[in-house]
């Protein structure tokens, strides 16, 4: 906490954005208590304490990270990247895998890909201009009987946003920006604990930038990516109907 407020109540209040929108992927994950039993908005509340998210602010030096994240990725071009699909019940996204500038996050995630630990999951949540968020293996159970929230179990859906791998990732921090499509990962307010949550941005989103790790961009499935953002989402941004992520896959 800074005198004055906390950083995330300091800029909802220049910004006019209500804290919940200012305030993000600092995400609870792995490395978050679990949410309190009496509120499914917990784990919202819990990220209030860390680094502001405005996804209206413009970062500083956002035209010099362009020109890096743009060169950094010729010199890997030569080569190629590696890529992996993401099956989901709105259909398949493809995506590379930016090993020149986050090797240990490719490496993980491919790794767990490969092992089925993303199989048979869902997006637990989504704020339509700003991010869908998965990778959490809580997020495999909890729906009710017709795949939505009618008949859920409460208690399971309260761990969304709370589980992971069981190891942590180090931050990769790197100049490649967080524009439509750029997948990046979730952490708490511990720089160096990445784990399985990930994030898909939905729009331009500088004031992420060398805060989370990039670690891929979409190549194909825009329109699957704007349909799971269009999901109809309850209090906590969590969708009402299950947004799956059946398989993910290395290519």
């Amino acid at each position: 906490t800074r005198a004055g407020g906390t950083e995330n109540e300091q800029v909802a209040a220049a910004k006019n954005t209500p804290p919940m929108l200012a305030l993000l992927l600092a995400t609870p994950t792995f490395m978050v208590a679990p949410a309190p039993p009496s509120s499914l908005r917990a784990p919202v509340r819990a990220a209030t304490s860390m680094g502001s998210l405005d996804r209206r602010a413009v970062g500083v030096g956002a035209a010099a990270a362009v020109a890096l994240g743009t060169a950094d990725r010729a010199s890997a071009a030569e080569g190629g990247y590696p890529k992996m699909t993401i099956k989901t019940t709105q259909g398949e996204m493809e995506f590379e895998m930016w090993d020149d500038v986050a090797p240990k996050h490719v490496k993980s995630f491919l790794t767990l890909a490969k092992q089925g630990f993303f199989d048979g999951g869902a997006f637990h949540r989504i704020i339509p201009g700003f991010v869908i968020q998965g990778g959490d293996p809580n997020a495999k159970v909890g729906y009710g009987p017709s795949g939505t929230l009618d008949g859920a179990d409460k208690a399971k859906v309260r761990k969304w946003g709370t589980g992971g791998p069981g190891y942590n990732v180090p931050a990769e921090f790197n100049e490649r920006i967080h524009e439509f499509g750029v997948l990046s990962m979730a952490r708490s307010n511990d720089p160096d604990s990445a784990g399985s949550q990930f994030f898909v941005c939905l729009g331009n989103l500088p004031s992420l930038d060398r805060k989370y790790t990039t670690f891929g961009k979409l190549t194909k499935g825009d329109d699957v990516l704007r349909k799971i953002a269009a999901a109809k989402t309850v209090t906590g941004d969590i969708p009402f109907e299950r947004q799956g992520i059946e398989r993910v896959d290395p290519l």
